[in-house]
């Protein structure tokens, strides 16, 4: 306890100096032991007296670092973003236009939240690389970009199957044509391609009769573009059940014109 309230009275004293060289030191002292915290405010404090001196530089730089280590990533994002586009000459640019877009993706939640980080991740270390293809950066730069995808295209597909779930058959079937656009090499597309099947069929079960010939036709196409694209799949038996009863209303909706 006497140790803390030591170490909290010396900081007291440093903040209150009017002298930026003596927090500038404090503030370098302080990141090297890890706290953050600490640094950051003394950063920010001298920060508008420093800039266009040379160390203004450096503080900039642990400044974003010390808000990235805080967990505040998107204060992060900019702070680092804020410090390459001052320092573009600086040794540390290449590194602090990587963490811009690192600190995007680490503000990015799951795969099932808003993703818009994620996007703006994904695009700027696409930036980052064609700017520094042969950056110290790259390898982890390609698995942000990796790991963003993937969230993107998990978040896609469960949206299309939401929409199946609250039978919102229009949406879902639509939303899975997108998905497939959108993420043409997916290991999805086999369960969406079936869920596509499930879909139409449900649509039609709940038409109105004047459009249940067409919607169960549309079923089975659906079925045999599931067939066409994966002979192996395990869905096609469950596929099949669809596939035989949208058969069967065809031809009796299909007699009932005649």
């Amino acid at each position: 306890m006497v140790i803390f309230t030591l170490g909290c009275s010396q900081f007291r004293k440093i903040e209150k100096s009017e002298d930026w060289r003596i927090k500038y030191e404090a503030g370098l002292n302080y990141y090297a032991k890890k706290d953050y915290y600490r640094s950051s405010i003394l950063f920010e404090s001298i920060l508008p007296i420093v800039r266009g001196l040379p160390e203004g530089e450096k503080v900039e730089f642990y400044l974003a670092y010390c808000q990235y280590n805080e967990k505040t990533y998107l204060l992060a994002s900019d702070q680092f973003k804020t410090f390459y586009e001052t320092y573009g000459r600086s040794q540390y640019a290449e590194e602090a236009n990587f963490m811009y877009a690192y600190s995007l993706y680490a503000s990015s939640p799951d795969h099932n939240k808003d993703q818009r980080s994620s996007i703006e991740a994904m695009n700027a270390m696409q930036v980052f690389l064609n700017k520094y293809s042969g950056s110290q950066f790259m390898n982890k730069a390609v698995e942000v970009i990796d790991v963003s995808q993937d969230k993107l295209e998990k978040k896609g597909f469960d949206n299309a199957k939401q929409y199946l779930k609250l039978k919102m058959y229009k949406a879902s079937i639509v939303a899975f044509d997108d998905f497939k656009k959108n993420f043409p090499d997916s290991p999805y597309l086999e369960e969406a391609a079936y869920l596509k099947v499930v879909a139409e069929f449900e649509f039609a079960e709940v038409s109105i009769p004047s459009k249940q010939f067409e919607r169960y036709s549309a079923t089975l196409e659906y079925y045999k573009e599931l067939v066409d694209n994966f002979p192996n799949s395990p869905f096609l038996k469950e596929a099949q059940r669809f596939y035989s009863e949208s058969l069967s209303q065809v031809n009796k909706l299909k007699n009932n014109k005649i």
